[in-house]
């Protein structure tokens, strides 16, 4: 459950603000659409791998 505090005369539109960064960072939408469909375990493998290959590069192109 998301806990927000608000603080007495604070802008309702800053504390949705607050509740919508916390509820961002949970996750919760992420895992929902990615319970959506089911992905075999050696594509998701393979999807991880590809990600790590890119950003290997991204890192070696900096320097």
């Amino acid at each position: 459950m998301i806990i927000v505090p608000v603080k007495e005369g604070e802008n309702i539109e800053r504390a949705l603000k607050k509740f919508k960064r916390k509820f961002e960072k949970t996750g919760a939408i992420r895992e929902l659409r990615s319970r959506k469909t089911f992905v075999k375990k050696s594509v998701k493998k393979r999807d991880e791998l590809k990600k790590a290959i890119y950003v290997q590069a991204l890192r070696l192109k900096e320097e």
